[in-house]
C-alpha cells in the first residue's frame, strides 16, 4: 500500500490543497508572485519543519546564521490567519513601491500542550535572484 493519498489534503496555510498552494514554491518548481504567498509558503514550510526553504526565502540580511530549528522543540502548528489589514493597504496605495510589502498574520501554534499565538507584521522585499525578481523574508515586528 503506497504512503501517498490520492484524496488532496488541503495545505497547512489553509489552502485549498498543498499541490495547488504552497507545494510548487516549496518544491521550486514556482516563485511565489506575491509577499502573502511567499508569507503563507514560509508558515507551511515552518509546519513541515523545512529549514532549507525558509533560510533560502529569507533575505541575506537579516537571514540567522544559526540553525532556527532543534529536533527536541516539540511544536506543533495550528492554523493561520492572514489579516485583511486595511491600514497596511492605505499605506500601500499612498506608497505604492512595488518592490516592498508587509503582511499581517496571526499563526496559532501549541508548545509543550500550551496553545500560543504569533502575532506579526512582517516585512518583505522583491529584488533580483534566480529566476528572476522574488520576494524575501526581511523582519517583522509585533504589534499588540
Amino acid at each position: 500500500m503506497s504512503k501517498k493519498s490520492t484524496a488532496p489534503a488541503t495545505c497547512p496555510c489553509g489552502g485549498p490543497s498543498l499541490a495547488s498552494c504552497c507545494g510548487p514554491y516549496i518544491a521550486g518548481a514556482a516563485i511565489p508572485p506575491t509577499a502573502e504567498a511567499l508569507m503563507r509558503s514560509r508558515y507551511t514550510a515552518y509546519v513541515q519543519r523545512n529549514e532549507p526553504y525558509l533560510m533560502a526565502t529569507w533575505h541575506a540580511s537579516t537571514r540567522p546564521t544559526e540553525p532556527i530549528m532543534s529536533k527536541e522543540e516539540k511544536l506543533q502548528w495550528l492554523g493561520l490567519e492572514v489579516k485583511s489589514a486595511l491600514r497596511l493597504r492605505q499605506r500601500k496605495a499612498e506608497d505604492a513601491d512595488p518592490t516592498k510589502d508587509t503582511v499581517e498574520f496571526v499563526a496559532r501554534f501549541k508548545t509543550n500542550g500550551r496553545a500560543q499565538r504569533l502575532h506579526e507584521i512582517s516585512n518583505f522585499v522583491r529584488e533580483p535572484a534566480e529566476g528572476g525578481l522574488r520576494w524575501f523574508y526581511v523582519d517583522g515586528s509585533f504589534p499588540e
